[in-house]
């Protein structure tokens, strides 16, 4: 610690020892605590909130930070920027998990391991949420609605509180789609020796997009420059009783001495028309693309090379999830991906609160302007200010980042016109057209049939209306209720001019 370092409360108050309490001595030799004493307290205080909710799933992890480095120009099939050109790096926080176990379990246990990078590019972050599941891009379930209940199959025993091989197997033999990774996860890839050591895949059908609305489905594949290396089951059960914490320890010393381990980044690339007559349904978690159909093509490298500077404020209040996507990458109809693009940010908000991207280690490293997202609990920037916390405003205009880039909208497009070949998907935006101005039409004739009514609306609207200082502001409201009636917006804008 630095000479000119000193204690202090959280709200800089100096403190004289950091072992002594403000007491009230006994004759006998007892004490009584003051309440006056603020350090006791707060210290007593914090400690009983010092941990955040567990996750659900994914509670234990190794975590570290690196750098995505690309070594092709991929515009050909992408308009990422971070895909742009050979050579071009971006920095990346990686969190490497088991899935069922607990914080505290060994993570050598045989699981499947959730491969999560927080891509920190120059146009906002990109999660690539993805687990190792051994040699194949495969899962489980491919119905949603059957994620939590494969997972707490796979937890403990609601009654014993004990892992339970019954639930396991109930779960599994009533849904047989995931014996493919059930033979993953019950061979040796279902024991690997290190994170250094493992691959990782997408599972899920992504699309990578171009500015002129054109994509391909695509899966991506990291595979590890150390080779495959896996603990036999008799190894894995040692190792978890000598070192539970063996996969955190290894890559943390690997990093440490400068062995900074490193994976291949590959794309498997499928166009809509071989995506409709390709034999499997690709939208199915539980089966993979045959790479004689769809060759491998290298894209990119992945080097982890520094440990995190606190694993709380690093690793444990990171939050990933796949819907956090950047333009020129896309999620598919995938039903499973479309789950978790509501769930896994759900589950970041309840765990670390509804702001939880300001916090250091989710930031985007680039331009945030969010200004519809505002308050909530531990706000601690700006918060926008006097901003607009509405959209379409013309107090103040805000640019569009198609505009500013002079590109297409289509480029940050999150659907495709091929979602019609799976099912009437489309994005909709909202187009104000006369039909919206029907019914509120009939309304005002209704109102007429009571005497004076149609008068008191006016005037409840001149109250309000009479209080927007910007002449053309006003008159967009008169505009906007001329379009029900001529005679209402004519009658408005003449009261409320009276009364500014």
């Amino acid at each position: 610690m630095a000479a000119n370092k000193y204690y202090t409360l959280a709200e800089g108050c100096p403190f004289a020892n950091s072992k002594t309490s403000v007491l009230m001595r006994g004759k006998g030799g007892g004490s009584l605590g003051l309440l006056q004493d603020t350090q006791l307290i707060e210290t007593l205080a914090h400690f009983s909130r010092e941990r955040i909710p567990e996750r659900v799933v994914h509670a234990k992890a190794v975590g570290c930070f690196g750098e995505f480095e690309a070594i092709r120009d991929c515009s050909d099939f992408t308009s990422a920027s971070f895909f742009s050109k050979a050579g071009k790096k971006t920095p990346v926080l990686q969190r490497v998990s088991t899935v069922g176990q607990e914080s505290g379990s060994a993570d050598t246990s045989r699981d499947v391991h959730g491969w999560a990078m927080k891509l920190y590019t120059d146009e906002g972050n990109l999660d690539w949420v993805f687990n190792n599941t051994g040699c194949q891009p495969v899962f489980f379930i491919r119905d949603p609605i059957k994620f939590p209940s494969m997972n707490r199959s796979h937890k403990r025993h609601p009654q014993t509180h004990l892992p339970d091989p019954n639930m396991f197997w109930d779960f599994h033999v009533g849904n047989p789609e995931g014996i493919h990774q059930l033979m993953i996860l019950f061979s040796d890839r279902g024991t690997p020796e290190s994170v250094r050591h493992m691959n990782a895949y997408s599972g899920h059908t992504y699309k990578f997009t171009k500015a002129n609305g054109s994509f391909n489905y695509a899966k991506i594949h990291l595979k590890t420059q150390q080779g495959i290396r896996n603990f036999t089951c008799e190894e894995a059960i040692r190792v978890s009783g000598e070192n539970p914490d063996h996969m955190i320890q290894d890559m943390f010393e690997a990093i440490e001495r400068g062995d900074y381990p490193v994976w291949d980044v590959f794309v498997q690339l499928m166009s809509p028309d071989e995506a409709e007559r390709y034999e499997w349904n690709i939208f199915d978690m539980t089966k993979v693309w045959g790479h004689k159909d769809f060759p491998l093509q290298k894209i990119g490298h992945l080097t982890m090379n520094r440990n995190p500077q606190n694993y709380f404020a690093d690793i444990e209040q990171a939050a990933f999830s796949p819907s956090t996507m950047v333009p020129g990458f896309a999620a598919s109809a995938d039903p499973v991906l479309q789950a978790r693009l509501f769930a896994y940010p759900d589950a970041a908000r309840y765990r670390l609160g509804v702001n939880y991207q300001q916090l250091p280690t989710n930031s985007a490293k680039v331009q945030v302007y969010c200004p519809f997202e505002r308050d909530g609990v531990m706000r601690f920037d700006g918060n926008y200010g006097g901003d607009p916390n509405y959209v379409g405003s013309s107090l103040q205009p805000t640019k569009f980042y198609q505009n500013l880039k002079g590109i297409s909208p289509a480029i940050l497009s999150l659907h495709t016109e091929h979602e019609k070949w799976v099912g009437e998907v489309s994005a909709y935006t909202s187009e104000i057209t006369d039909k919206d101005f029907i019914q509120p039409r009939n309304l005002w004739g209704v109102i007429g049939r009571e005497p004076g009514h149609q008068d008191r609306l006016i005037d409840n609207l001149v109250s309000s209306v009479k209080g927007v200082k910007y002449p053309d502001l006003r008159k967009a409201v008169y505009d906007l209720f001329s379009r029900v009636d001529q005679e209402l917006g004519s009658k408005l804008q003449k009261r409320t001019e009276a009364a500014v």
